[in-house]
């Protein structure tokens, strides 16, 4: 009888980098960019610091591998919320749910900000990725904006990718203040969304 064979060599280092990524991802959530060490990481995941050096050159892209993930799963959501089926009120009560959820997680918040931080700080190359993490939310919400008003026949107070952005900006600013004032409501940011899409926006001829 033939012995199946185990898994590949490429298999085994894709498995490894899986389990590094996920302990990471708990580690700087829970504990922050600086305090996180690829050495607490190694530990933490059962591999020594070579294994997670041959996957990660350094730690700024081990934490930007973790905030690209959950940036991606973030985005999946609005995606759902905004560009679900449904009326425009069923539309909202799903966003308005996602950014009670979402908006001012401290985790995910607090390890944005500080990596922003970081990298605006100390070095221009991860600074510019930091930035295109911002231009890629952009792009994603002002073309589901507009998806939206051509499917709702709206017209739009705003150009698509400025509406996003300011959009996204107030997002930001209201989950840092609601991270530190957690009895803060994001009901703010649900209204401003209805105002600007479902209010203000007119139904065009």
């Amino acid at each position: 009888m033939a012995r199946e064979s185990g898994p590949t060599r490429a298999e085994r280092q894709a498995r490894t980098r899986e389990l590094l990524v996920a302990t990471a991802r708990g580690l700087f959530l829970r504990d922050g960019y600086h305090a996180t060490t690829l050495d607490r990481v190694a530990e933490a995941a059962g591999f020594s610091k070579g294994a997670v050096y041959s996957n990660f050159a350094t730690k700024d892209e081990l934490c930007q591998t973790v905030i690209d993930e959950v940036r991606a799963e973030r985005i999946g959501a609005v995606v759902e919320a905004i560009g679900g089926e449904g009326s425009a009120a069923d539309r909202l009560a799903v966003f308005d749910a996602w950014a009670e959820r979402t908006i001012g997680d401290p985790g995910w918040t607090l390890l944005e900000a500080e990596f922003a931080i970081h990298a605006a700080r100390r070095d221009p190359a991860l600074r510019d990725r930091v930035a295109e993490g911002g231009r890629h939310w952009v792009r994603v919400l002002g073309g589901l904006l507009e998806e939206e008003a051509r499917r709702r026949g709206l017209v739009l107070p705003l150009a698509p990718a400025d509406l996003a952005e300011a959009l996204l900006s107030l997002g930001v600013g209201l989950g840092l203040r609601r991270a530190v004032d957690p009895d803060l409501s994001p009901q703010a940011l649900t209204d401003v969304v209805r105002l600007l899409i479902y209010g203000d926006a007119h139904r065009a001829d």
